[in-house]
């Protein structure tokens, strides 16, 4: 008896296929990668705070705009990319433009207190809750 099964991948390649159709592919256009999710970040509380890091290989700090109102964090930049004038391409995989993405926290921010620092491509942002989020402890008369 032969047992036969299907490639667990070819489905996740069709998807992958249909999703270029939609978007055009861009293989070769000035598209930030990731385009809405980019760039991709990790969000986790350290305490009180919120901690957010975010990759950006390639992007200048000067080239960087990160700001915070009430809950939420925006950050936005360009990333560039650049070729000698009579570089020919072959294979173009790094892209460059613009971005700008914005997450909403869960609870207002202290935002005379957020702290941002950008090292080796990588941006950290620690955003500790405003003082009317944080728990307070009530004692109790009687």
């Amino acid at each position: 008896m032969v047992v036969r099964m299907r490639d667990p991948f070819a489905a996740l390649a069709a998807v992958q296929r249909a999703m270029d159709s939609v978007t055009g592919g861009d293989w070769l256009g000035t598209r930030t990668a990731g385009a809405g999710a980019y760039p991709p970040v990790n969000v986790f509380n350290d305490g009180e705070d919120f901690v957010v890091v975010a990759e950006l290989p390639g992007v200048r700090k000067e080239d960087l705009d990160v700001q915070v109102r009430g809950d939420t964090l925006r950050v936005k930049g360009k990333k560039s990319v650049a070729y000698e004038e009579k570089a020919s391409v072959h294979r173009r995989e790094r892209a460059a433009g613009e971005f700008d993405r914005t997450l909403t926290l869960p609870a207002q921010l202290d935002v005379e207190k957020v702290a941002a620092d950008y090292r080796d491509g990588v941006l950290t942002v620690r955003l500790p809750r405003a003082d009317s989020e944080r728990p307070r402890t009530v004692s109790i008369n009687g």
